[in-house]
């Protein structure tokens, strides 16, 4: 970077009033071209395809990034240009400062015909002054206020009064004028010789003397003051050579001559203490001096190479004295010059970087004689110790042709008076300079690939302040897919998108594309916003075919509503049939048709993966008519729940060989009563809707499923049981023998003949004495007893209780030959 040199240093060598830049490496081309020296390139307001928007105060589509696509930081003084070239590639590039776009309106056609040779700026108004000498008005988007014509020849100076009405210009033409811009009040002066500058009065407007000073080629600066007599003409000084520039803030009036800077007080009528001029300057009619007053008692001073800094200071007897604060020395000459915010102190300069004059002047070479073709002039920001932080080469229309003098710089003010924007005139061009905002830095980080700092910058910036989380986030997400990154994206997309559903639905479609849908399913959202149904069924299809667990958890999850539920069901049916008894589908189907209202559906598929709120779900929904059909799995069901609460408890676990009890001992608080198992007691109590018949014939292969259930339903009314007596018998003697005679004594509905044949098979013997007395056969019955149990005592009650005599007999007679038998009769 270059740094200006310090104000000791000597000035670079004079040839025909041009310093002799050696340093510069300028091409010495005779003809325009936009090939950039030092392979540098600029801003380029001839090509179209990367000149400047014409639109006024207006950035488009190539001003996206903040500046034209030329636009590129200027080239930098020789001595380092060696290892600055080394180093260039691996330098990252650096953010632009500002940034441009072309003054629109009028401007075009008035530049068509004619050349700017003058600019001065109000808070409201820009006016334009043209070698033709025509002042134009425009408000700053370049709409026309007002034209007029009041000079023969080139207007040198133009000044707007501080409250937009009057409008003043110098010429070539030894003219001075002031015209109103909305009324008919105004003036002209014949100067006789060409003047060079002109200032009106701060309160122009609004004091009855209108006065203004100008000054040119004569030599001598004059006040003009409007009397009862007409103009009075006040000559404030002469003889020092041309006037080349004037300021009037408050009652300081600051010029420039041949000798230097000299600063006169309007109150005291007194000339301040001049500033010299510095040693060894180029010529002042090649190389303008620009005064810029930044308040009441600062002036900034900008003259060939050099910048000086003054300060008036009052003293306390009041007298008023000048002090020069800075003075350092660039390496170019400055066309411009203003205050600039950031940082504060520092200073835009327009610069003009003079061509390389060739070294042997007496050469016979036509090429070496003809004059070399101008360098692009520079924006440069500069700090207060002069050093440079920016700088920007501009390619204006014929800047090959222009000097230094033929650039302008003007600053527009915001209403705090702080610098809002800068205008850059060349004869051919107006360009508008703007600092580069929050908005300009997140689109160059966008530019750069830099999308994790530009979305944070965003997200302070708020919404509604020109750029938005959703546009930089998506370029974002775009970038991280492109490069692999796929979770990173998919992570970041409730960040960009939030409420915006179609954000959202585009980004899914767009992960979809890439294949990679299951990054970005665990950030969809389902509530707020809500997205189309499109995009939910895309989800459950791609959760179906390659995550069936998600699947399950997704349908839990999420609203029924968002879906298509009856699409779902009929997809994973389809599923199901393919890959019949794969336990994740069935429950998902079950779970699709629970959300569809169709528990009696789902509860066939609960049955067989052996949920346990089974039950509750059969008496909720009222299924009883359904699983009158479902018999026997409801029954294995509840058995194997039965096995697992004993597994868990510690328990023996029996299988159906050893078959569970049926019943079991529950205390209900008052007394014990019989518990039965779930699926049982459901059966039992709802023989309305489950007939008897169809749950024996469902039960038949598994008999011991079929006794618990006749079991319990002859404890609950033993007529519901009775045309399956017969059978209860048979279940009896195999399951719990125990049990049968109860049952015998209980019902009345069984076949004694069949009974007493299969508990004959059984050798059962008490009940086949039950039995043989019921037929009527009690001689064999007693034989049975006397025979098979030996058990005197329960003879001799069973003869009591027949209460027959030929049965008495028949007892003393087989105890003849049995001396227990006689002892238990004595003894009864």
């Amino acid at each position: 970077m270059a740094t200006a040199a310090a104000v000791e240093s000597t000035a670079p060598p004079v040839s025909n009033g041009i310093p002799n830049s050696p340093e510069r490496n300028a091409a010495t081309i005779t003809q325009p071209t936009d090939t950039h020296t030092n392979g540098t390139s600029g801003i380029n307001v001839d090509d179209p395809s990367s000149r400047l928007t014409d639109s006024p105060v207006q950035e488009s589509s190539v001003l996206a990034n903040g500046h034209p696509p030329e636009l590129h930081p200027a080239p930098e003084s020789a001595a380092g240009d060696d290892e600055s070239e080394d180093d260039e590639d691996d330098d990252e590039e650096e953010e632009p400062v500002l940034k441009y776009e072309k003054m629109g309106g009028i401007v075009n056609e008035i530049l068509e015909k004619d050349t700017a040779s003058a600019i001065a700026v109000s808070s409201k108004l820009v006016a334009i002054g043209t070698h033709n000498g025509v002042a134009h008005i425009m408000d700053f988007a370049g709409n026309r206020v007002k034209s007029y014509r009041s000079h023969r020849a080139s207007i040198n100076d133009i000044r707007i009064d501080s409250t937009s009405e009057f409008v003043a210009t110098a010429s070539m033409d030894g003219q001075a004028a002031i015209v109103s811009i909305s009324g008919t009040e105004n003036y002209g002066f014949d100067l006789k010789r060409p003047l060079r500058a002109i200032a009106l009065d701060p309160h122009f407007a609004k004091r009855g003397t209108r006065a203004f000073v100008c000054g040119g080629m004569a030599g001598t600066l004059v006040m003009h003051e409007k009397g009862w007599l007409g103009h009075k003409e006040t000559t404030i000084h002469s003889n020092e050579g041309p006037i080349w520039a004037i300021q009037w803030q408050g009652h300081l009036i600051a010029w420039a001559n041949d000798n230097g800077v000299k600063i006169y007080d309007t109150q005291s009528q007194e000339r301040l203490m001049s500033i010299a001029r510095p040693a060894n300057s180029p010529r002042a009619d090649l190389f303008k001096c620009t005064l810029r007053w930044t308040d009441d008692t600062s002036l900034i001073i900008a003259w060939a190479d050099h910048i000086m800094l003054a300060r008036i200071r009052t003293r306390g007897n009041g007298a008023m004295s000048v002090e020069v604060t800075a003075h350092f020395q660039v390496d170019c000459m400055l066309s411009g010059i203003a205050p600039h915010p950031d940082p504060i102190g520092s200073f835009l300069t327009l610069d003009y970087v003079p061509p390389d004059t060739f070294d042997n002047e007496a050469t016979a070479n036509p090429e070496d004689q003809r004059r070399k073709a101008a360098n692009r002039p520079e924006l440069r920001i500069i700090s207060s110790a002069g050093e440079e932080l920016s700088s920007d080469a501009l390619t204006l229309k014929g800047f090959h042709m222009y000097g230094c003098n033929d650039y302008l710089l003007e600053i527009v003010r915001g209403s705090g008076g702080e610098p809002d924007y800068f205008i850059v005139v060349s004869p051919k061009d107006i360009i508008i300079v703007k600092l580069r905002d929050a908005v300009d830095h997140i689109n160059w980080l966008v530019e750069q690939e830099l999308y994790e700092e530009a979305l944070e910058e965003v997200e302070k910036l708020g919404p509604g302040k020109g750029a938005e989380v959703s546009e930089i986030g998506r370029k974002y997400i775009e970038y991280l897919i492109e490069e692999g990154e796929f979770e990173k994206a998919a992570k970041l997309t409730p960040r960009v998108f939030g409420q915006n559903a179609k954000d959202w639905e585009n980004s899914v479609f767009y992960f979809a594309k890439k294949k990679q849908l299951q990054g970005i399913i665990p950030f969809v959202p389902t509530k707020e916003p809500r997205l189309s149904r499109l995009v939910y069924d895309m989800i459950i299809v791609h959760f179906l075919e390659h995550d069936q667990q998600a699947l399950l958890t997704t349908i839990k999850e999420w609203p029924s509503d968002i879906y298509d539920l009856s699409a779902a069901i009929v997809a994973v049916k389809a599923k199901l049939d393919r890959s019949p008894g794969v336990p994740i589908l069935m429950e998902c189907l079950a779970e699709l048709y629970m959300l569809n209202r169709q528990p009696g559906k789902a509860l066939e598929y609960y049955l067989r993966l052996r949920k346990p709120h089974v039950f509750d779900l059969i008496r909720e929904h009222n299924l009883f008519t359904v699983v009158r059909d479902q018999v026997l799995l409801l029954m294995e069901f509840d058995q194997e729940l039965e096995r697992r609460k004993k597994r868990e408890d510690g328990g023996q676990v029996q299988d159906l060989a050893t078959p569970i009890s049926p019943t079991a001992t529950v205390d209900k608080g008052k007394g014990k009563e019989k518990g039965r198992s779930k699926a049982v007691a459901l059966l039992v109590d709802h023989t309305y809707a489950i007939p008897t018949a169809r749950v024996v014939q469902q039960l038949q292969p598994q008999s011991y499923y079929l006794y618990l259930y006749l079991d319990a339903l002859f404890d609950k009314d033993p007529y519901l049981a009775a045309d399956f007596s017969d059978e209860q018998v048979q279940l009896y003697a195999d399951f719990e023998p125990s049990r049968l005679i109860d049952f015998l004594r209980a019902s009345n509905y069984y076949s004694l003949a069949k009974a007493y044949d299969i508990c004959e098979k059984k050798d059962l013997v008490p009940e086949m004495v039950f039995l043989l007395g019921r037929m009527g056969n009690n001689k064999k019955a007693l034989n049975l007893i006397i025979e098979k149990l030996g058990d005197v005592n329960r003879a001799i009650d069973f003869a009591k209780e027949q209460n027959d005599d030929d049965l008495w007999e028949d007892l003393l007679k087989y105890s003849e030959t049995r001396p227990l038998f006689i002892r238990g009769l004595l003894e009864n």
